[in-house]
């Protein structure tokens, strides 16, 4: 692929991916492992498939250190639909659960949890932005889950422990845009859900961890494509599961052990993100970033310009200079530089180049 040309892609989701994984992904395309079929064709009941997405599996449980009371699943409709399938699941009947808004997506996550019965707001930082975290918690001891978002993609504000739930009220996470960028402790968590399009590979595919007592919460008589119970049991091949998606997935899952697991993702995560704010907090004002220090974001850096005007030249430069995907969230305005775990340091040094660059001219 010497000869193709590749951007600098700062794009919130889907993200940018390995090249060694697209590369990979390009060679077996035609012939996988000999079958003399795309992975996108061979039934998901072969034994090749079935190697697919154990060996997907497996890889995950060794990154994340996954202990073996724990299912993992690998499902469809994006975290968006998991805002439904996890109070659906795990809530019962006159339960109420309790959501930490910190940001759009977990506004978003407590408003859906709302349409099918109690759901309430330990805490919410919306008055002050959404740049920060809560001071305080109001925590009802009888929830039936705490669900808190580990990273806000459009407010760049980033959780680097856990909250601290009640006794015995299971906690809940959505990880989409942080998932695998750093170890965790997944005993300390009942569920956690995640897009794979940030950090872990292509649109298509959700991947689910979840301890097995909170299995036997599952009510009866749930839609069989909504039910964890029926899901895990089947280990995600209840159905046709999004079979070139889990494929990626697993790819990126080998590339993260080649880098030496989630502890040096973390470090490089950290020095590409120290770049970027160091940027903003030298540039004297010129450059704003969004979230409070102690909750900065190592994967989405949200920042503003003196004006509107400058932010869209900004935009349209910096996609002239091959660093794409810098506008902001529709919601909020401004930039945003999403730096997943597959962006480069040089990528994270070329905009800071061109961020300097574009002061000295504007400033």
């Amino acid at each position: 692929m010497s000869d193709v040309k590749r951007v600098y892609n700062f794009n919130p989701g889907p993200g940018v991916l390995p090249l060694e994984v697209l590369q990979e992904a390009q060679a077996e395309l035609l012939d996988f492992k000999g079958t003399g079929m795309s992975v996108m064709e061979i039934s998901h009941r072969s034994k090749e498939f079935e190697s697919v997405i154990q060996t997907a599996e497996a890889d995950l449980r060794e990154l994340l250190g996954i202990p073996s009371n724990y299912k993992v699943m690998f499902l469809q409709g994006g975290a968006t639909l998991q805002f439904t399938m996890l109070p659906m699941n795990l809530r019962p009947a006159g339960a109420s659960a309790d959501y930490i808004v910190t940001g759009s997506w977990s506004k978003i996550a407590l408003k859906e949890a709302k349409k099918l019965g109690a759901a309430r707001a330990a805490a919410t930082t919306e008055a002050d932005g959404f740049n920060g975290f809560p001071a305080s918690l109001d925590l009802d001891p009888k929830a039936a889950y705490l669900q808190f978002t580990s990273n806000e993609t459009i407010h760049g504000v980033e959780y680097f422990s856990e909250p601290t739930p009640p006794a015995g009220v299971p906690l809940v996470c959505d990880m989409s845009s942080d998932f695998i960028s750093h170890p965790i402790d997944v005993s300390k968590y009942a569920l956690i859900y995640a897009g794979a399009q940030k950090n872990a590979g292509p649109s298509g595919t959700t991947v689910v961890i979840i301890r097995d007592d909170m299995l036997e919460r599952v009510p009866e008589n749930l839609p069989v494509m909504l039910d964890y119970k029926t899901l895990a049991a089947s280990g995600s091949l209840h159905n046709t599961p999004p079979s070139f998606a889990i494929y990626m997935v697993g790819l990126v899952f080998k590339w993260a052990k080649k880098q030496g697991g989630l502890a040096a993702i973390e470090k490089i995560n950290r020095t590409k993100a120290d770049l970027v704010y160091q940027a903003i907090d030298e540039s004297g004002g010129f450059y704003r970033g969004h979230a409070k220090p102690e909750a900065r974001s190592l994967m989405n850096i949200p920042f503003r310009l003196p004006s509107e005007e400058l932010e869209d030249t900004f935009a349209k430069e910096a996609k002239k200079a091959d660093l794409i995907g810098l506008k902001g969230h529709r919601s909020v305005g401004g930039m945003r530089a999403s730096i997943y775990n597959a962006m480069t340091v040089e990528g994270t040094q070329a905009l800071v180049k061109f961020m300097k660059e574009f002061q000295k001219k504007n400033g």
